[in-house]
């Protein structure tokens, strides 16, 4: 994700901020005012942003200062100007206790606020770090306005103030949210990393003018359609600002493809990865512990497998076991600089490359849409969300949240850079909840009454896929060289593998399999049936999503290409997917082969049956009761209703 989110709580985290990050990550010198320290480290002051300020008496890009912050963070959640409210009540003769009062919005709280942390992909801030001043400055404004949209999105759809009993009340601010906003130029490593924090006080202000706090639960909920959000709007800005389009790359195979500017070399992107390379040499030690630990009678301790669960505690640990201390701060100029020649020395790319990147990238825009039409199909993409979202949460059921992510992921991917019509997101969701979705939603609470909430799974069955059994894993070797010193450089690794990639037993991604999935469930609906009078565009909606090198295959050379006798007959078209091993971008993701079509039994037999036990179990009360609507009027207070006395106990979020 390109979007984090930690909260901040009035005392040791907010003074943290105040030392290290409202200063570019560095450290501010003892007794010295915020502005100041900014300007020695050499980054911009932080700007407020939100809807919500004309009430607190602030104005969009206004400057912060630190007595603002120190209110409205630092002393759990205090008007900004509350020194100066409490200084003219006392010169009214008023009490202090009435004069304190007035300076408070609502109740003290503990956490006064959540960072949100933005970064574009990094093909874009190589562009801004290696690119001439007119790139910088589009960049930059692009990253603004999509910091912006995202945060107009979280006020209307997003942040609810709850109140009440047990917090039975929910409502949207109707006069929005306050932010403070703070750039900094580069990663913990020294290497360009283009980034803004996002200070979210969460106090908001109800219908009634009373103040209140936002959940932040639901921020941390949300955070990945926040993600998927700015991904597409940051990289919609530039492109149509450059004259760019996009590619999808695979980092890691059997992961989700990365949307990345077309035209810059990935060896750039490696070059700003020292910190990745050694996290995953760190890692892959780890996870070498992890299988091969056992108790002093021999018994293994945990798995003999990775999970996908244990490998992210795991690179947790391998972050924190491998994370440098901060470098001092430099101003940008300098900084852009540097960066220019390390790259030229050390990348191992082209000088006339880095120099002309902004021409490489509109070369090959202009290649991609020589070939490329974004076309949407609605349809099909309701499919492939569903498909994606069934298959990467645990037992197959999901929120609305859940196919809101996943839709925006998906525009992304077929609109390579394009902008889309507003409000097509949500008309996937609509598509994906209404035709592909089974409501299985047995709320207990007034929450669990709300569309956001609703708990769905899928209508498909995937049981009846021909079984192929997987060759064993070997085993690992036990008297392999540990990988590099986590704060030396990473060891260079062999061709075509991964930084810290060792034989290590996983349990197979989950993406990958969800690939495999809406492959086969679309391969279905295009055969079998026709949805709402027409038949899917599959042929339109393919040749959208699909990289470029794919759409014009070399012709076949009936003395080289005969394709052999044995082979089987696929029980999808691979024409196009079978070029893949023979093209240069990395879309490993989408290699559909009919041996792995095969193998889809045996990770799908579980849920299959879970989903078919669900469906039967759901049946009839789906024909009796009435449609839930996909979303409700949020802005109207949500008052608790009586839940059926049959009624069982509500699932909790999925993510």
């Amino acid at each position: 994700m390109t979007v984090d989110i930690r909260i901040v709580r009035a005392g040791q985290m907010y003074r943290y901020f105040l030392r290290q990050t409202v200063v570019g990550d560095g450290r501010r010198p003892a007794r010295t005012p915020m502005r100041e320290a900014q300007e020695q480290a050499g980054v911009p002051a932080g700007r407020w942003i939100g809807r919500g300020l004309a009430v607190l008496g602030l104005t969009p890009g206004q400057e912060v200062a630190e007595a603002q912050l120190r209110n409205l963070f630092g002393e759990r959640g205090r008007h900004p100007y509350a020194d100066r409210i409490e200084a003219d009540l006392l010169a009214k003769d008023e009490s202090p206790k009435t004069a304190f009062k007035a300076g408070a919005l609502g109740r003290r709280v503990t956490v006064t606020g959540v960072d949100f942390v933005f970064r574009p992909q990094p093909t874009i801030y190589l562009l801004w770090a290696l690119g001439d001043e007119e790139t910088r400055r589009v960049i930059e404004a692009a990253h603004e306005r999509a910091i912006e949209r995202v945060l107009e999105w979280i006020e209307d759809e997003v942040a609810v103030i709850r109140y009440g009993k047990d917090g039975i009340y929910r409502v949207r601010p109707p006069g929005g949210l306050v932010a403070a906003r703070f750039r900094h130029y580069e990663a913990r490593s020294g290497m360009p990393l283009l980034h803004d924090h996002l200070l979210l006080s969460v106090k908001g202000q109800r219908l009634d003018g009373k103040w209140g706090s936002i959940h932040t639960t639901a921020l941390h909920e949300n955070t990945v359609a926040a993600s998927a959000l700015y991904n597409e709007l940051v990289a919609a800005e530039v492109c149509e600002a450059l004259g760019l389009a996009t590619e999808p790359r695979t980092v890691t195979p059997g992961r989700r493809p990365v949307m990345e500017i077309a035209g810059v070399p990935h060896e750039l992107i490696r070059w700003t990865s020292r910190r990745s390379d050694q996290i995953a040499a760190c890692l892959s030690e780890l996870e070498h512990e992890y299988v091969t630990a056992v108790d002093d009678d021999g018994t293994p301790r945990f798995l003999p497998v990775v999970s996908e669960k244990a490998r992210a505690k795991l690179n947790q640990i391998a972050a924190r076991k491998t994370r440098p201390p901060k470098q001092k701060t430099r101003p940008l100029a300098q900084l852009r600089k540097e960066w220019k020649e390390s790259a030229i020395l050390t990348s191992g790319v082209a000088v006339d490359i880095i120099n002309s990147l902004l021409e490489y990238a509109r070369a090959a825009a202009a290649a991609i849409w020589a070939r490329v039409a974004p076309v949407v199909d609605v349809a099909l993409a309701a499919v492939d969300v569903t498909a994606t979202v069934f298959v990467m949460n645990d037992g197959g059921r999901f929120h609305r949240r859940h196919l809101l992510a996943e839709a925006r992921r998906h525009l992304a991917l077929v609109l390579r850079g394009r902008r889309r019509d507003p409000g097509l997101d949500d008309q996937i969701v609509a598509a994906a909840i209404s035709t592909h979705c089974l409501d299985i939603s047995e709320p207990k609470t007034a929450r669990g009454l709300e569309a956001n909430y609703r708990l769905y799974t899928a209508r498909w069955a995937l049981s009846d896929l021909p079984a192929r059994h997987r060759p064993p894993t070997p085993a690992p070797d036990p008297d392999r060289q540990p990988p590099a010193d986590p704060g030396e450089p990473a060891a260079p690794r062999p061709p075509g593998q991964d930084a810290g990639e060792w034989e290590i037993p996983r349990i197979p991604l989950q993406y990958d399999r969800a690939v495999l999935v809406g492959a086969v469930v679309r391969e279905k609906l295009r055969t079998a049936t026709a949805v709402r009078g027409r038949a899917y565009d599959v042929v339109a909606h393919q040749q959208a999503a699909m990289p470029e090198q794919l759409l014009a295959p070399r012709d076949a050379d009936p003395e080289h290409d005969q394709e052999p006798e044995a082979w089987p007959r696929p029980g999808i078209d691979l024409t196009a997917l079978r070029a893949l091993k023979a093209s240069r971008t990395d879309v490993e993701a989408l290699d559909l082969t009919d041996e792995r079509l095969r193998r889809l039994q045996d990770v799908f037999t579980k849920a299959a049956d879970q989903a078919r036990a669900t469906m039967n179990r759901y049946a009839d009360r789906e024909d009796a009761d009435a449609p839930h609507p996909a979303r409700e009027d949020d802005q109207r207070t949500h008052h608790p209703q009586q839940p059926d006395p049959h009624q069982g106990r509500e699932a909790g979020p999925g993510r």
